[in-house]
């Protein structure tokens, strides 16, 4: 009996480490985006979709569970209406936010957090909400077709849809 027991714990101990090597903790994605800021003007539009480039650096405790840094800087200068009249000059905005990972299903990716955009003229509190479909095509590469909610603070609110490029390390 003691045999068996101790055969178990060993094969049991090879799965796991055996598991653990093949489960890939970092994940890190560029991602191409579109920003829609619906209360924006831009020369007279009264609404603005600015290109934005992001860096996602995530980290994964399992396979349901991680946290991202995601950082994103929107590539054009455009100006928002604040007080129905008054119009400030956004430079280049920067966001970066901590937020908390659940992959709920397969690929299905739920994203929460907070952070704060960076801009030459202020600094805004940002709660994110945001889904990610991650469709794996081996090597530990996949793509993720991405929708984010940003809601700034007493200010604005704005939504992303992009596409990025992960590779898990």
């Amino acid at each position: 009996m003691k045999k068996k027991i101790i055969i178990i714990a060993v094969l049991l101990n090879g799965f796991i480490s055996f598991s653990q090597e093949h489960f890939k903790h970092f994940r890190v994605s560029p991602v191409l985006s579109q920003t829609y800021i619906p209360i924006a003007t831009n020369e007279g539009d009264k609404t603005v979709i600015v290109p934005s480039f992001g860096l996602d650096l995530e980290y994964w405790f399992n396979e349901e569970w991680g946290l991202g840094l995601h950082n994103d800087i929107e590539l054009e200068t455009f100006e928002i209406e604040k007080d129905h009249e008054l119009y400030i000059e956004k430079e280049y905005p920067v966001v970066l936010t901590l937020d908390a990972l659940w992959k709920f299903n397969k690929n299905w990716v739920l994203v929460l957090g907070s952070g704060v955009e960076f801009e030459k003229n202020e600094k805004l509190f940002v709660i994110r909400t945001g889904i990610e479909y991650e469709i794996e095509f081996g090597n530990h590469w996949d793509v993720a077709p991405t929708i984010f909610y940003d809601y700034r603070v007493n200010h604005f609110n704005t939504w992303s849809l992009g596409i990025g490029i992960g590779k898990r390390f």
